[in-house]
């Protein structure tokens, strides 16, 4: 079965980019391609790329040998198999696209497909390319919608022992410490709404651009709260459960 589809990216960046200047002037600092033997710039053209190998030597790598081995860009999304959405861990979800039908003639085989997928809990894995890049993908129903998530391969992901400088070690907690903080999180329960949560940085940061706009200063948040001494943990548990129910008690 073959839909014709159109691919939207799903997400938006909200970050707040900025310009470099030199202090006390209106001077924009650029970057330059420079030679660092002669100190010359070097035209864009006249430049190739080099990998470095661990003997600390280099092979030159020009960008037509790259073009002749790159992916064309995919003009299909061929399902290879379908797989328990549950079995993928949630480590490997990169960015997410949401897939449209191409016309409104496509769309009751496409809402086939997004319906037999959330009836089997299942999601299509296929191989996809796109701006030079190979991307593994999984394609799932999303409220009736279909979306495209591309997942980093096994290889990229990094292990926690590899990565950690301190690994957790010892028994695992139980009795009244367990007790506590397993009643700490049900005190905290929620239901999931993310429109609760805001970027608070951002929007911070665009409070300071419009003050200094107007050439007012912005009052300093105060410095987030210290750590729990691990001596501690046993109290700070019960004042923090207390904490919890006298908020959900107000609110």
């Amino acid at each position: 079965m073959s839909i014709p589809v159109q691919l939207f990216s799903a997400t938006e960046d909200h970050t707040v980019h900025f310009n470099q200047f030199q202090r006390g002037t209106s001077d924009r600092i650029r970057y330059k391609r420079v030679n660092e033997r002669t100190g010359r710039e070097v035209p864009y053209d006249k430049i190739v790329k080099g990998h470095e190998l661990d003997n600390g030597e280099y092979v030159i790598v020009e960008p037509e040998e790259l073009d002749e081995i790159a992916p064309g860009r995919s003009r299909t999304l061929d399902i290879e198999a379908f797989v328990d959405i549950d079995e993928i861990d949630p480590v490997h979800f990169q960015k997410t696209y949401w897939l449209g039908p191409a016309k409104a003639d496509f769309s009751r085989p496409y809402l086939l497909l997004a319906q037999a997928m959330k009836k089997t809990n299942r999601a299509g894995i296929a191989m996809f390319v796109m701006r030079g890049k190979q991307y593994l993908t999984a394609l799932k129903e999303d409220n009736g919608i279909l979306a495209v998530h591309t997942l980093f391969f096994a290889d990229e992901i990094r292990k926690p022992k590899d990565v950690l400088d301190v690994t957790p070690e010892g028994r695992a907690p139980r009795g009244k410490e367990l007790d506590m903080a397993v009643s700490l999180v049900e005190s905290m329960a929620d239901d999931w709404r993310p429109k609760d949560y805001r970027d608070t940085y951002t929007a911070r940061v665009n409070k300071l651009i419009k003050a200094k706009q107007k050439g007012r200063k912005v009052k300093v948040e105060d410095e987030p709260a210290a750590s729990t001494d691990v001596v501690d943990l046993m109290e700070a548990l019960q004042r923090s459960v207390e904490a919890s129910k006298k908020k959900r008690k107000v609110s």
